[in-house]
């Protein structure tokens, strides 16, 4: 994939991940594309380490639902830090 690819991955996966947090209002579009690139990268770790799973490579739906959890679960980690 080309990097216009991911970036649109990202951006939806984040924003999709800002909506299920309740941060969508306060998130802009280059916040969404960190938010969900970032999150591939923790979701990717996470499923292959530790649960298992298989590799996560290219444009599909298994590789889009890991990029959203692994963003859901950054934006938690985001706002419990901004919380202390």
């Amino acid at each position: 994939m080309g990097i216009i690819s991911w970036l649109i991955f990202g951006a939806i996966a984040g924003w999709i991940a800002s909506m299920i947090v309740g941060k969508n209002a306060s998130m802009g579009a280059v916040a969404n594309i960190i938010t969900g690139i970032v999150g591939s990268f923790i979701g990717g770790f996470i499923a292959s380490n530790f649960l298992g799973a298989g590799k996560v490579s290219g444009f599909n739906l298994y590789s889009f639902l890991i990029a959203i959890a692994g963003s859901v679960i950054l934006l938690l980690i985001v706002n419990a830090v901004k919380r202390r």
